[in-house]
């Protein structure tokens, strides 16, 4: 493959590289590129995870070695799962197989949290991290664990959260941060520390934000990402196709598509992983239709040609579709699913 093809397999659908020079001059000079994304295990895993596997594998399949974050130290200091470490680990092991039924190569590496804090390298990038950021800077940068800047009154842990994100970047020595759009900032003082102390510069590659399903926040699409923390918001990759229908049936679906989240389950993640899509509807309403692009739908919904309730059920069963390898696996290796629905889901 190509230095052009390989910069295009690795932004499709991304919504933000910086830069993407840089991402190119990496692909001309490096063989086997690195990258990482980092994870929280704090429930369920929810359908816009799919974006971000769908990217995982296809930086893979661009010649990329990635490494999945299981950020167990982080989601304590977030009170995630009531900040006990077993059942973070739990939550991590069920994360983990979440993403190969999804699709990613079984040999990805996966590394936890607990692996580098052990090294004192990690701590003394950690502290170089900090003494290269304000206090205010490292604040602003709060937004990243879903909390405003007055939450680090809560205790100081709190603060320790986002240089402690820049320094796993370093300690795993990746040149590419992978993550959604609402990790920004993060990324942006990995960035920023890099120049003042003369470390490589990750590339910073952002995925789209998945909507919620209620509508709310549509101004601020961090505000507005879907999340496991409201399940009538949210659907799960282990969700059957009958709690797919009753949620999506339920989804705020404007007449028109801007802000629309059952249109952005189907530009996101429905035509990315399908190519097309066939509604079925009664003979009296017109019979199936098929759409052969997202623009296709767009401005067939647009025009007011497909009903808010077809357009429902199109999403409902092309995701039952697209997640029926998850429920397969899940059915056949049920343990660690099973022991996180006994666990309490905190925040």
């Amino acid at each position: 493959m190509d230095v052009d093809s390989k910069v295009e397999l690795a932004t499709r659908n991304a919504l933000e590289v910086v830069t993407e020079d840089e991402l190119k001059t990496l692909f001309e000079t490096k063989q086997t590129p690195t990258a990482y994304i980092g994870y929280e295990p704090s429930g369920f895993v929810h359908v816009g995870q799919v974006i971000t596997a769908t990217k995982i594998a296809e930086l893979q399949k661009a010649g990329v070695d990635v490494t999945m974050f299981l950020a167990d130290w982080h989601a304590m200091i977030n009170d995630k799962l009531g900040a006990d470490i077993e059942n973070i680990r739990i939550c991590g092991e069920y994360m983990r197989e979440s993403f190969i039924a999804l699709g990613i190569r079984e040999d990805t590496k996966f590394v936890w949290a607990n692996d580098l804090v052990n090294r004192a390298e990690y701590w003394e990038k950690f502290i170089r991290v900090c003494k290269a950021s304000s206090l205010m800077r490292i604040k602003r940068a709060m937004t990243i664990m879903g909390r405003t800047e007055d939450e680090a009154e809560i205790d100081a842990s709190k603060v320790m959260y986002p240089p402690m994100q820049v320094a796993d970047i370093f300690e795993l020595d990746v040149d590419i941060a992978l993550a959604g759009m609402d990790q920004r900032r993060a990324h942006m003082l990995a960035r920023d520390v890099a120049e003042k102390l003369g470390w490589r510069k990750p590339v910073a590659l952002h995925t789209p934000l998945l909507m919620n399903l209620v509508g709310g926040g549509r101004m601020d699409p961090v505000e507005a990402k879907m999340s496991k923390s409201d399940p009538n918001s949210a659907i799960f990759l282990h969700d059957t196709p009958e709690d797919i229908h009753r949620k999506m049936k339920n989804a705020f679906c404007p007449p028109e598509a801007e802000n629309n989240p059952v249109l952005e389950v189907m530009r996101l993640i429905v035509f990315p992983k399908l190519g097309g899509v066939t509604i079925e509807r009664p003979a009296k309403f017109g019979g199936p239709v098929t759409f052969d692009s997202y623009q296709e739908i767009h401005s067939t919904y647009e025009s007011k040609s497909l009903h808010p309730m077809d357009l429902k059920k199109g999403a409902a069963d092309s995701l039952a579709a697209v997640l029926a390898p998850v429920r397969e696996y899940f059915s056949k290796n049920p343990k660690n699913l099973d022991r996180l629905k006994n666990i309490s889901i905190t925040r």
